[in-house]
């Protein structure tokens, strides 16, 4: 007896598939390289994003490395937490439906805002003549958990 998935269930697959992709995606993109520059005498590696906030933390820039770390590290977690939170529990009028419909929509702003940020860094790097500026694998996986999880969120709140 062959066993096949019919369109709803498939459906209700996609939900936990694209949390679990989101949530792997998210990771690798905070420690894997986001962009490699050549000829940029202070850049000798291709930093990770947990690489250069550990830099600006270490190198006396504190206010800095804290808000890139609230805006690219604490934000995209909360918001994979508040939208893992809302594929897990029973819609309701509760206090946390509230919350999470207010919290999710600010969160998503800041969504895209890191890619944005290194684009054109690397926008900067290539007219300036300073350096040569590549794209790492770090880059395309924030991206994609930035763009899953905002497709999580429109599936789960789609108005």
């Amino acid at each position: 007896m062959a066993f096949r998935f019919n369109a709803r269930q498939s459906m209700v697959l996609i939900v936990p598939v694209l949390l679990v992709l989101s949530a792997l995606s998210l990771a690798f993109g905070m420690v894997l390289p986001l962009v490699l520059f050549e000829k940029l005498y202070f850049f000798s590696e291709t930093p990770s994003l947990l690489g250069i906030i550990a830099a600006l933390w270490l190198g006396d820039d504190r206010l800095l490395a804290a808000l890139v770390g609230l805006l690219s590290v604490v934000f995209p977690v909360i918001k994979l937490i508040g939208v893992a939170f809302e594929a897990t529990t029973r819609r309701g009028e509760g206090a946390h439906d509230k919350l999470l419909a207010r919290l999710l929509p600010l969160l998503a702003r800041w969504s895209m805002m890191d890619v944005m940020l290194v684009a054109l860094v690397i926008v900067a790097a290539k007219t300036s003549g300073v350096a040569s500026a590549f794209t790492q694998p770090g880059l395309w996986f924030y991206a994609a958990s930035a763009v899953m999880t905002s497709l999580l969120q429109m599936r789960l709140r789609p108005h």
